[in-house]
């Protein structure tokens, strides 16, 4: 390991640590104000405090906290956070109330404040920290050196992914190709050699981690590709084809005695439809409710500034592919789709000046709440397409009309992660999968207050 890894690491530790006994001091503070001298010094509860500290950090070890050397998402480390911070929580209750007995003070009050506490001293801990090792690591210190496996299309699409997030600390050092080539260059960076050379580029590179962009690869040639690279002992990562995005979830059954592997069991059937649904139609009346005002504000903008209608009308194809009417607030002149349909790109000369700003804010959007409460559109789903695209990607993308296995949605999985407007098609395709593969309803709320949050915060990413 690293220097710097290591560094990273003890230094989070540390953070973890510090964070818990601030937890605790103001749960002592609290209960002081609110009990008085009777709750005796805080010296009292040292033994107390340990027995938490202790079990805290035990227990991120083993949930894998000090694993991971680069940032998990904030929602997804929260969530990881509240399991730890409790099961620690239970621990310590446990101990304290069977094993140490009489022998240490106890408060099930600074107990419970303390839990409290951490959840919110703990997550800020980590964001400092998290803050500290981004700007360290775009100084260069304690970054990792990458090794792209592929120069093709996905081989780019890592690079650039890699490029626009430079606080993650990845190096991107060159490339290796499958391709015959032997030298040159792919977007200013060098091709060092082939698949063959894997070890030698390793050594003298000083590569930590490699990353394999090759999804048409057959698994006999990932395989060889592996061994090349465990052989000098870096980390690996595959970018998976749509059959790898399919068996995310494998699961081992039997037939009678005879052994099969489930690689889709669909997630969203059942009660679980029920569920979902439910939770559109609750969502969606509040927010048509609450943003009632700025809807009806935002309809009279548009009409004052150029004639036409307040609403775009469009066909979209939905659950099963059947056509549906999507709303939108126009932000386009009324004849801009008079040469047929298009893309619209970020500078699009065919807006509004009114128009861009609802895009900018996607105000132009909050129509299709009535969507939602009329069934047609879910919360997060599938982006909903227009039948002559759909026709047109149904032919060129596997698996594209599996998208429509489920209903159309505002917002999901493939936008928060970048895939909006004018992206590849192929890799919205395979996002969606994965989304429709893996559902959940904390993965549906996760992705709705992440696209609040890239509204609200990072108007350029959504």
């Amino acid at each position: 390991m690293k220097r710097g890894r290591i560094l990273f690491i003890l230094s989070l530790l540390l953070m973890d640590a510090v964070m818990v006994l601030l937890a605790f001091v103001l749960a002592y503070s609290l209960r002081r104000v609110m009990q008085g001298p009777a709750i005796g010094p805080i010296t009292n509860y040292m033994p107390l405090v340990a027995i938490q500290l202790l079990s805290t950090l035990i227990v991120f070890f083993f949930y894998k906290f000090y694993h991971r050397r680069h940032s998990a998402a904030l929602l997804d480390e929260y969530y990881r956070i509240f399991g730890g911070v409790s099961v620690a929580t239970l621990i310590t209750v446990a101990i304290v109330g069977f094993a140490t007995r009489d022998t240490v003070a106890y408060q099930r009050s600074l107990v419970f404040l303390t839990w409290a506490f951490s959840l919110i001293t703990i997550p800020f801990g980590r964001w400092l920290h998290n803050q500290i090792q981004r700007s360290l690591q775009r100084r260069g210190i304690g970054t990792e050196r990458v090794l792209i496996v592929g120069t093709g299309e996905v081989g780019r699409m890592i690079l650039q992914k890699l490029q626009q997030t430079p606080g993650l600390g990845y190096q991107v050092i060159g490339f290796a190709t499958n391709n015959g080539a032997t030298a040159g260059q792919v977007m200013n960076l060098p091709v060092w050699g082939q698949i063959d050379d894997l070890p030698a580029i390793i050594e003298n590179h000083g590569v930590d981690e490699v990353i394999i962009g090759l999804p048409e690869a057959t698994h006999q040639e990932l395989v060889g590709i592996v061994s090349q690279c465990e052989r000098e002992r870096v980390n690996i990562r595959v970018f998976p084809d749509v059959f790898q995005i399919m068996a995310s979830e494998v699961t081992i059954s039997d037939l009678a005695g005879l052994p099969l592997l489930t690689v889709r069991d669909v997630a969203l059937r059942g009660w679980k439809l029920t569920l979902k649904r439910g939770v559109d139609i609750a969502l969606s009346s509040l927010l048509l409710l609450f943003l009632s005002p700025m809807m009806v504000l935002t309809a009279i903008l548009v009409k004052l500034e150029s004639p036409g209608p307040a609403f775009f009308v469009q066909e979209r194809m939905g659950l099963d592919a059947r056509p549906f009417k999507m709303l939108k607030f126009r932000s386009m002149r009324q004849d801009a789709e008079a040469r047929g349909p298009g893309w619209t790109t970020s500078h699009d000369t065919r807006r509004t000046r009114i128009g861009a700003f609802i895009r900018r804010f996607s105000v132009d959007e909050l129509p299709q709440f009535i969507n939602v409460l009329m069934g047609d559109m879910s919360l997060v789903g599938p982006r909903p397409e227009q039948p002559s695209y759909v026709e047109q990607f149904r032919q060129s993308i596997p698996r594209y009309m599996d998208r429509h296995r489920e209903k159309a949605g505002i917002t999901g999985w493939a936008q928060i992660n970048g895939l909006r407007g004018d992206t590849s098609i192929s890799e919205r395709t395979k996002y969606d999968l994965w989304y429709i593969e893996n559902w959940s309803l904390w993965l549906d709320f996760k992705i709705m207050l992440r696209t609040g949050l890239k509204v609200l915060l990072d108007k350029s990413a959504y």
